[in-house]
């Protein structure tokens, strides 16, 4: 009997122990501070792409390639007259799509399709540095209907063509703001700023400046917007000494 009561005397006392160093340790600061710094910056897209197309249906394939044709030479024509470099005129292969009819009964009853023709469709696309002027004919491009020809014009995309020398430079300016609020978290701590011990980079987003738009967990990569706004984080880790 007085072994057990020894055995939990003992097992009393080791407790108290370890569960009084859980709390001090604990307790302790943990000799390091984490930061999360934000490089960001405005620039404006340096490259457009445009698409556009248009069609021509006929019952007779021959006959709505020759008119498909025509229109494509007075497209041609018409941007080269805007200024556009026959060189950058990019058309498609031509699409062809058999047309069909359905057909019902009086009372609703299906009764089969009749074949109409062919519709022929072509695309373009433009890829040029020129941003505005490329910018201003895709919305004067219905002009082309006063000739007849029925153009789709698509919204254009931008781009920047120096996105890595960007990257890189927001990768410093958050390394930057990162550091600096480091510093001011040691400072205020009472104590100094010690070496760096880790650098994680976070997702280098694109969005449209003024936008509202979300960032993604994959990154954000806006096209739709002319000018934009590039931004990344940056985690750190320092020693405080």
């Amino acid at each position: 009997m007085k072994s057990n009561a020894l055995l939990f005397a003992v097992a009393i006392v080791l407790s108290s122990i370890i569960f009084g160093y859980a709390v001090i340790n604990r307790n302790r600061p943990q000799g390091t501070v984490n930061v999360t710094g934000l490089g960001e910056k405005n620039f404006t897209s340096d490259l457009i792409v445009w698409e556009g197309n248009f069609s021509r249906s006929n019952s007779n394939i021959q006959s709505a390639y020759a008119n498909l044709e025509k229109d494509r030479e007075a497209v041609t024509q018409y941007l080269i007259s805007k200024g556009i470099p026959e060189e950058q005129l990019v058309f498609n292969a031509v699409t062809t799509n058999p047309q069909y009819e359905q057909n019902y009964s009086s009372d609703g009853r299906y009764m089969g399709q009749t074949f109409t023709g062919y519709q022929l469709n072509q695309s373009l696309v433009i890829e040029s540095k020129e941003v505005e002027k490329v910018e201003k004919i895709s919305r004067e491009i219905t002009e082309l209907l006063n000739q007849g020809i029925a153009f789709y014009s698509q919204q254009p995309r931008y781009y920047y063509t120096d996105l890595e020398s960007l990257k890189l430079e927001m990768i410093a300016k958050a390394t930057e703001d990162a550091r600096v609020r480091a510093e001011r978290i040691a400072e205020n701590s009472g104590a100094g700023l010690g070496n760096l011990i880790s650098a994680n980079m976070g997702v280098f987003q694109i969005t449209g400046q003024n936008s509202g738009e979300d960032y993604s967990w994959g990154g954000a990569f806006n096209t739709s917007s002319k000018n934009k706004t590039a931004s990344i984080t940056m985690k750190l880790v320092f020693e405080v000494d």
